[in-house]
């Protein structure tokens, strides 16, 4: 019965669009007197109409679903550029927030460092190489920066110590380098050594302080400065904690293994300490 419906559902349609003229003309000629034939046909027309009907309905939805599938694409569409210009105004809030908090730091540096005469500068490049630790600054003899002044971060943590030094451009050999040597000291016990870079340490990340006097007691997370020894070099600059105590193959002298408080991978700008007043 279906597929009959299915297959000659027009001609139906037809059948009873014509049958429903023909009973309006009796109708009006009766005086809207509808006979039994008008009953049996409205009877047997009924669904059909129903079904007319339903499909009309159904129409009407399909065409307002499209409509307003429109209308929420483009709701859609105003959403991602209203978060994609959150984003922007949080990634900018978040960029301030950085320069405001490095500035903050800055700020304490030169308050507890009054002696330091300090340069920005940012980094423009980092070595790729396994056997060196160098950074490239965007400053150089031009902005009064030579070799061997000591580099630092906002906060007063040591970087390392520039190595070269161009017009406008100057190279840092980092505080792990393999040609580091800088008199270094452990807060908690005072014991002094000198900070030294080594190729096998270097590939890890860190260095040594070596030299360690016969008995000292260091543990892990002793904070290492610098000791400022020879005058070369500003004293009380973070360098980083101890990590662990060896001795060396010969037997002879004892070093402990230093974790750079530094994050040199993530560095972006810097400051080069050009003139310190050497403490008595």
């Amino acid at each position: 019965m279906k597929d009959f419906l299915r297959q000659n559902g027009i001609l139906l349609l037809v059948i009873a669009f014509l049958l429903s003229i023909l009973i309006g003309a009796l109708s009006f000629v009766m005086g809207g007197q509808a006979d039994p034939l008008s009953n049996i046909v409205n009877t047997v027309t009924a669904p059909v109409r129903g079904g007319i009907a339903a499909a009309a309905d159904w129409a009407e939805g399909v065409y307002a679903y499209v409509f307003r599938y429109g209308e929420m694409e483009q709701e859609l569409t105003d959403l991602r550029a209203q978060v994609r210009e959150l984003e922007e105004k949080v990634r900018q809030g978040e960029e301030a927030s950085r320069e405001n908090e490095q500035l903050r730091e800055l700020l304490e540096l030169k308050e507890r460092r009054r002696s330091f005469k300090l340069e920005t500068a940012k980094v423009t490049a980092r070595s790729n190489y396994n056997w060196e630790s160098i950074l490239t600054l965007s400053k150089g003899t031009k902005d009064g920066i030579e070799a061997g002044d000591c580099v630092i971060t906002e906060t007063g943590v040591l970087v390392g110590v520039v190595d070269q030094v161009g017009i406008n451009w100057s190279t840092v050999s980092t505080i792990i380098n393999t040609d580091t040597e800088i008199g270094g000291i452990v807060t908690r016990t005072f014991s002094a050594g000198v900070l030294e870079g080594e190729f096998s340490l270097m590939n890890q990340g860190k260095l040594k302080l070596n030299y360690l006097p016969e008995g000292a007691q260091l543990v892990s997370g002793d904070e290492v400065l610098t000791s400022g020894r020879g005058d070369m070099f500003p004293s009380g600059l973070p360098v980083g904690h101890v990590e662990g105590v060896f001795t060396d193959p010969s037997g002879q002298t004892r070093y402990a293994v230093i974790q750079p408080s530094v994050a040199l991978d993530s560095l972006i700008e810097v400051f080069v300490i050009k003139d310190f007043d050497i403490a008595e």
